[in-house]
């Protein structure tokens, strides 16, 4: 029996996708034009888009349907917030008949990390932490 075509068109879309979010890393370009990493970070900026992402951490794979369910929001201001989302590479999407399913990608956050974050020393961000949490009265 052999395997399903959908794996291997996922894998090439994927490959693509990773090139251009590759990009995103070099130097600022000078004609201005707008990074991929600067969608990124505008499109995590929002709150109701990092409820959406959460939504799909949870569960991969919901329509737009699935979405809306327990929202405070339109479904027109969700699919708003989805295209920018998608538009980021922090979703991707599949259509399944006449279904639009969204899948949450991790690989832009992870590369933040590696670019922002790593760099920094758990124990040194560990103590720091602790000293915020200790200056503002808080139990750790």
């Amino acid at each position: 029996m052999r395997p399903p075509l959908v794996s291997l068109d996922m894998q090439v879309f994927t490959c693509i996708k990773l090139r251009h979010q590759l990009a995103a890393f070099l130097p600022a370009r000078q004609d201005g034009t707008v990074r991929e990493i600067d969608k990124v970070f505008k499109a995590l900026a929002d709150p109701s888009r990092r409820q959406l992402l959460d939504r799909l951490h949870a569960k991969s794979g919901q329509t737009l349907n699935e979405l809306c369910k327990g929202l405070d929001m339109t479904r027109q201001a969700v699919t708003q917030h989805l295209g920018l989302l998608e538009e980021a590479n922090l979703i991707a999407v599949q259509w399944q008949g006449r279904e639009k399913l969204h899948y949450f990608n991790p690989v832009p956050i992870h590369e933040i990390y590696e670019r922002w974050i790593r760099k920094f020393e758990r124990e040194r961000l560990t103590a720091l932490h602790n000293l915020k949490t200790k200056l503002e009265g808080k139990q750790p």
